[in-house]
């Protein structure tokens, strides 16, 4: 017959120390007072600086069948891939676009402005009176020649030579100079007027370009003038059509001593047709700079995205310039826009080359607000570590209360009453969690219940 085991004694509920469950809740009541001050430092910084730029930028170009407006969609391209809507608004060029820039309430928050292209306003030596007060450039994007074409029988009637090179050759004959605002008029009545040409010595037509084009090629006008990146489609056509020349501009070189917006450029041999060889020689030309003008109060970042795209847009080669040559802070009529100073002194910042935009601005913009914080938070830090362990230990100590007054009462009440609460306290101790660290204080509490049942028996 096997042997029979005498009954083993029911096991005591054993001492479960876990780091986790009420001690990892203990540890965050103790820091939610620190963590809510952070958050609440958080905030405000973020509502401070508003790091994040708007959504939506709107931005004024020029004509639909103009460089300006195709310019303007590229940008829109680049600018969509970072989740920035850039509404496009069509004007009739320069003038109109620096004149909504300046007016508080329409709207626009960027254009494409032409150096020259608006008239020259009387000093009042007032800053009240600066028009560009509010506004900063963006840089310089591209070089935007003067393109004067006339007909070679207009030449022949008023020049009596084959080809223009001056601008008083065009004396007794017509010329357009382009719709009101556009930013061809005021440029090019600059140029009459260095010229001494007496103001009704030319017949100045002011018709937009499309019939301006039409007046040209049936010979109603004798020349146009355009201003104009070469990618406008009607100086890729006027350029090819037979019959209309283009005027060298044999004073290149003093026009751009005379105006600081200007700049001497040359149209190179064959750069228009290599095979046809068009231009047969290379014709000089000047050329005021375009720019992106925005008002002082555009987010930084959008400055930041509008350069980066200006770089993808206007940074490669052209007939006037050599890869790299723009987008560049030289010949700015404004103030450059501090952020693009930053761009066009160390490039693009730093983490936009490894982070997304959008968490690469919010850490660009907010590092020295975070900064700041902790320096605020790292005093407040130092009194976690104590105020936890008061936590942890309170949830030992304050069961000492009870087993005191379980003593006191020995001799008040009946033994068995107070032993059951005795029974009732170690068992409300046996569901107590604290880490190992404070293990020894949960022993220590044990062995006096053991204690005060020893003095109740």
């Amino acid at each position: 017959m096997a042997e029979t085991l005498p009954p083993h004694p029911p096991a005591r509920r054993p001492l479960r120390l876990r780091f986790g469950g009420l001690p990892l809740r203990e540890l965050a009541i103790t820091a939610a007072p620190f963590v809510l001050i952070a958050g609440l430092l958080l905030v405000m910084a973020y509502q401070r600086l508003k790091p994040n730029p708007p959504r939506q930028v709107v931005m004024a170009t020029g004509g639909p069948q103009g460089a300006y407006h195709e310019f303007g969609k590229r940008y829109a391209e680049q600018l969509k891939r970072h989740g920035i809507t850039v509404t496009l608004r069509p004007t009739q060029g320069a003038a109109e676009n620096l004149a909504l820039i300046r007016q508080a309430d329409s709207g626009v928050d960027i254009v494409l402005a032409q150096g020259g292209g608006e008239p020259d306003a009387p000093n009042t030596g007032r800053d009240e009176d600066d028009p560009d007060a509010g506004l900063v450039s963006l840089g310089s994007m591209f070089f935007e020649p003067v393109w004067l074409f006339y007909r070679e029988d207009a030449a022949r009637r008023l020049a009596k030579a084959p080809e223009l090179t001056r601008l008083s050759q065009l004396v007794g004959g017509t010329l357009n100079i382009g719709a009101a605002g556009s930013g061809v008029p005021p440029l090019m009545e600059r140029l009459i007027a260095a010229n001494a040409i007496a103001p009704d010595a030319i017949g100045l037509q002011r018709l937009p370009t499309t019939p301006a084009v039409v007046d040209l090629l049936e010979g109603r006008l004798d020349a146009l003038a355009l201003a104009s990146a070469p990618e406008a489609l009607m100086v890729q056509m006027l350029l090819k059509t037979p019959g209309i020349r283009l005027m060298d501009f044999a004073q290149s070189e003093a026009y751009s001593r005379r105006f600081h917006f200007m700049s001497p450029v040359v149209l190179p041999r064959g750069v228009v047709d290599l095979a046809a060889d068009q231009p047969p020689t290379d014709v000089r030309l000047v050329a005021p700079t375009a720019t992106l003008v925005a008002r002082d109060t555009l987010h930084p970042a959008l400055v930041q995205l509008f350069v980066q795209a200006a770089q993808q847009v206007h940074g490669g080669p052209g007939w006037f310039q050599r890869k790299g040559d723009f987008p560049n802070a030289a010949n700015a009529e404004r103030p450059i826009a501090p952020e693009a100073q930053r761009y066009y002194r160390s490039g693009p910042p730093f983490l936009q080359r490894y982070l997304p935009f959008w968490l690469a601005n919010l850490a660009d913009r907010m590092w020295l607000a975070l900064l700041a914080i902790i320096a605020v938070l790292i005093p407040l830090a130092r009194v976690l570590p104590p105020l936890y362990e008061f936590r942890i230990r309170r949830r030992v100590f304050r069961w000492y209360a009870q087993l005191r007054a379980v003593e006191e009462a020995r001799g008040k009440r009946p033994a068995a009453e107070l032993l059951a609460d005795l029974d009732n306290i170690e068992r409300r101790v046996d569901g107590i969690s604290v880490p190992l660290s404070y293990a020894d204080e949960l022993y220590s509490l044990r062995s006096h219940i053991d204690l005060v049942r020893q003095r109740l028996a």
